[in-house]
């Protein structure tokens, strides 16, 4: 492989969340962390390429986006996923998060009502409830190693809501919606007129025979009802690039949106995350192949370990995204007793299930986007804590 997914990178003391944050998080340094969505390996040489090469030119002061960075994002998304967008469709975000935010200023008001399917990525609940807005919770229902959607709660709940929030593929869960699931969550959001936020960060991280399908892509009526986040920033590890795209068909809606983003002042981005996106969505092809290899090894590592070492734990195999998803409940260590488990025992640091809501509790969220020897390491401290235990 052209790539060395192997090779350890000492992140720490370089303000890096994941590894600098250990103490004001877990209490202690002395783990190995596990929770932040970004990765352990060096960020690809195209796009630290073309960082330097707009160095080159020691001037940073105010700038615009290319057509050149529209177009990359066109053709990533037409050939990855079979999704035409068109440039005007495109508006921008410093991250999904503040997009989301964004987007509930844009189209809800103080004490309107949005939907979301927990257990799911905590954000969702934070940009509703600190814009003072009502959640509505639409829970996932967990058979066997998969969580399914509940239509009939979800077709009751869509009475009263404005907006949904979807995150497609599913964080914490791995789950890659099918057409046929997001669909049904569609055509009901348009018999009752309520508009999708589907956070499709995760988009790129697909293991096959699982197909990651946009929700806007399925059709005119739902497209018209849909409002897309996409970023580079998981699938090329460059989160703190702050460089996301919100993808909206619906003119009026788009309008809606970029009036919140220039109010806001956040429109412009950064010119390092501009050059780096568009390097990201030209050159990163092999990039994406041959890391999904390398994370669906690291999944298969995962699974045979627990099923072979730590029979207690059941790991829900993720469909898509780098993320595992616990079920500790065997251990019957409930809220902090078992996140301090992990942190104090096993000496691993995850994210608590209860950080998703409802159907969090027992569980733990962790990120194997990680060389594979600290992957080993890890499950190994784990096992002996059990064994301990």
């Amino acid at each position: 492989m052209k790539y060395n997914f192997d090779e350890i990178i000492n992140r720490e003391n370089t303000a890096c969340e994941k590894w600098d944050s250990r103490l004001e998080i877990f209490g202690t340094q002395d783990l190995i962390p596990m929770w932040v969505a970004d990765m352990d390996f060096r960020t690809p040489d195209f796009i630290i390429d073309a960082i330097k090469e707009r160095l080159k030119h020691e001037v940073f002061g105010y700038s615009s986006k290319p057509k050149s960075y529209y177009d990359s994002i066109i053709k990533w998304v037409k050939q990855k996923h079979n999704w035409s967008i068109n440039e005007e469709w495109i508006a921008f975000s410093p991250g999904v998060v503040p997009a989301l935010s964004m987007l509930v200023l844009a189209f809800t008001e103080p004490n309107d009502k949005i939907i979301i399917q927990p257990p799911v990525y905590h954000p969702f609940t934070f940009v509703t409830k600190e814009n003072n807005r009502i959640i509505l919770e639409n829970p996932l229902i967990l058979k066997g190693n998969r969580y399914f959607i509940d239509y009939d709660d979800l077709k009751t709940k869509l009475k009263d809501a404005k907006l949904l929030i979807l995150s497609n593929p599913h964080n914490p869960g791995g789950m890659v919606w099918t057409k046929d699931e997001l669909e049904k969550i569609g055509k009901l959001c348009v018999e009752n007129d309520v508009l999708i936020i589907a956070d499709e960060i995760h988009s790129d991280l697909v293991f096959a025979p699982h197909k990651y399908t946009p929700m806007a892509s399925i059709s005119s009526e739902i497209a018209n009802q849909t409002i897309t986040c996409i970023a580079p920033s998981k699938t090329f590890n460059m989160a703190a690039l702050a460089t996301s795209s919100v993808i909206i068909s619906n003119k009026e809606l788009k309008k809606k949106y970029d009036s919140v983003l220039h109010t806001i002042h956040v429109g412009m981005g950064n010119v390092f995350g501009i050059a780096a996106s568009e390097a990201a969505y030209t050159h990163g092809n092999e990039w994406i192949e041959q890391l999904l290899i390398y994370i669906e090894k690291n999944i298969n590592y995962t699974e045979k370990y627990i099923v072979e070492n730590i029979p207690q734990i059941t790991m829900i195999r993720p469909e898509g995204t780098y993320l595992i998803w616990l079920d500790c409940r065997k251990l019957n260590l409930k809220g902090d007793d078992l996140n301090q488990f992990f942190i104090k025992k096993a000496k691993v640091g995850l994210n608590d299930g209860r950080w998703f809501g409802t159907g969090g509790e027992g569980f733990m969220r962790m990120n194997v986007a990680c060389p594979l020897d600290i992957l080993k390491k890890a499950l190994d401290s784990i096992r002996d804590a059990i064994i301990k235990l």
